[in-house]
């Protein structure tokens, strides 16, 4: 199934969900998933593996973080190369001084915000997805 490409389409049926739990951002710095740990997403850089993964995990392995996140799935299917839609959703959540990190799946994007401001960072994207029905 194609993505939807068209801005207005994608903003107005975004569906935010946010996903339970608490998620935090840390880094194997030899490259190597610990055991016993579930990301949510990895990216392999130069310094290390970066992981999204449950905070329960990264205790469990002992692995260092300081920035714990909401993690809010918007439940439009994007295209790929759809054109800005991560522009009009960042924008958004910087009018009310939410940060909000930015990963792109092969279905959804997916948003990590700060974990006390995610119920208030899924209200803002439906005001956005109302705004541009």
């Amino acid at each position: 199934m194609t993505g939807e490409r068209d801005l207005r389409t994608l903003l107005s049926g975004m569906r935010p969900e946010l996903n339970p739990g608490r998620h935090v951002f840390t880094t194997a710095p030899d490259g190597v998933m610990p055991e016993g740990v579930n990301p949510v997403v990895t990216v392999t850089e130069p310094e290390g593996l970066t992981m999204v993964l449950p905070e329960t995990d990264a205790v469990s392995a002992g692995l260092r973080y300081d920035y714990v996140a909401g993690w809010i799935t918007l439940r439009v299917h994007s295209a790929l190369d759809a054109v800005g839609l991560t522009a009009a959703v960042s924008l958004a959540l910087t009018d009310v001084g939410l940060s909000c990190n930015v990963v792109a799946g092969f279905h959804h994007d997916h948003l990590f915000v700060p974990y006390d401001r995610a119920a208030e960072a899924v209200d803002v994207l439906k005001a956005l997805a109302a705004e541009s029905g």
